[in-house]
């Protein structure tokens, strides 16, 4: 599968340049058109909001056949400091039912917080660049040289039901420096977004047995039609990959990289004073190793409430 990630990216960008060729400049339009909000990717928008997301992620255990599930709740806080601005915070609860019969308990625990800063830079009328930079603190659920076995398992199951993407949430020993940039095309009826990020991970806290440093990349492809101004459907791309051959790389090779995609709908309700509620329900699926092979099954419920 893993020779198919070229040729597959290289379809998506030829897709969004065909876009821009095929599109005219129009006159600047009263009315923004609509956005599509991605389910895993950062916003191309500077807004306030409050986002509670909830994800369900079934997977099988190779070695005994025995199902397990992860229930992660996340909470992410935005606030339009500026029309370019957006200071961000992140965290996430993460509660695992391990497979019987495994060798890794039951547990829950919280990741590491996200505190962020992402600059959103109109180009043009419907063109619009980003940049991200931020920090976590290790200060999450399972981490130390002596960690509780149930909360650091439940941790780790965390990283594949969120496709990899939030990695340094969930590397409670590390702190992580995160800088990304991303670019988005946003028309009336369709919005084209891409995104890369880099995470610098510093080991600060736990075994010495443990990577000192860790590079890790991910990067993704959010597409979204809207079938009128209240429903949407989007789709989204993601790729994650190690640089460093880091322990998880050394234990498992097909660690090194993982590519899944997503798909679902989301609602856009415009509240009283200028406020929206845009939940939406996504299903992911993987497309190589290590999660195929792990059966997974992803639903991600997620409620946005922008103010």
């Amino acid at each position: 599968m893993r020779r198919f990630h070229r040729p597959i990216f290289g379809l998506a960008a030829f897709l969004v340049a065909a876009s821009a060729g095929a599109q005219e400049g129009v006159a600047q339009r009263a009315t923004p058109a609509p956005y599509s909000l991605p389910w895993l990717l950062r916003s191309a928008v500077a807004s306030s909001a409050v986002r509670v997301d909830r994800t369900e992620a079934f997977y099988v255990d190779p070695a005994t056949g025995a199902s397990g599930r992860s229930h992660l709740t996340g909470l992410a806080i935005t606030y339009k400091a500026s029309p370019h601005w957006v200071p961000v915070f992140r965290v996430i609860h993460a509660d695992n039912s391990a497979p019987r019969g495994g060798r890794d308990p039951s547990g829950q625990g919280f990741s590491n917080p996200l505190l962020g800063l992402n600059y959103v830079h109109p180009l043009g009328t419907d063109w619009r660049w980003t940049g991200f930079l931020a920090s976590t603190i290790p200060i999450g659920s399972g981490g130390g040289s002596s960690p509780e076995a149930g909360a650091a398992a439940a941790i780790a199951a965390s990283i594949p039901a969120r496709s990899s993407m939030d990695n340094a949430l969930f590397a409670v020993n590390y702190h992580a420096l995160i800088g990304g940039l991303g670019v988005a095309r946003v028309r009336p009826q369709l919005t084209l977004q891409a995104e890369a990020t880099v995470f610098q991970l510093t080991r600060v806290r736990g075994p010495q047995s443990q990577d000192r440093r860790r590079t890790n990349f991910t990067a993704g492809i959010h597409a979204g039609h809207f079938f009128s101004p209240r429903v949407s459907l989007g789709g989204e791309l993601r790729f994650q990959r190690w640089l460093s051959n880091a322990l998880p790389v050394r234990r498992d090779p097909s660690a090194r990289q993982q590519l899944t995609l997503a798909v679902g709908p989301r609602f856009h309700l415009k509240l009283p004073r200028n406020r929206w509620l845009r939940p939406g329900v996504s299903y992911t699926r993987a497309l190589d190793d290590p999660m195929h092979e792990r059966s997974y099954d992803i639903v991600q419920i997620d409620v946005p409430f922008a103010f």
